[in-house]
């Protein structure tokens, strides 16, 4: 039986295209004009500023839905804090 090359291609772009998809928000993300330290604040500090752009980004549903699909467990994602996917995380189960 022969095998048929075109479906593995076909399954290998596939996979490749939900990659690109799944990312795409990033590129027209506000945080990738500023630099991490809003993102990623030193333990203590106020997330304040980075929660400010999270909430003008037009990305910030993908980003959390990223950032929880991926387990992230630093930084502010979607304009979540840490804390605050957790507490989404349990509150869901």
């Amino acid at each position: 039986m022969p095998i048929n090359i075109s479906a593995s291609t076909m399954d290998d772009r596939t996979v490749s295209d939900r990659v690109e998809d799944e990312l795409s928000w990033q590129e027209d993300a506000l945080c990738a004009q500023t630099g991490p330290e809003f993102f990623f604040p030193a333990p203590g500090s106020s997330t304040r500023e980075a929660k400010r752009l999270c909430g003008a980004c037009e990305g910030r549903e993908a980003c959390l839905q990223y950032a929880l699909t991926h387990d992230e467990r630093f930084g502010v994602w979607g304009g979540l804090s840490e804390k605050e996917r957790q507490d989404l995380r349990r509150d869901a189960s």
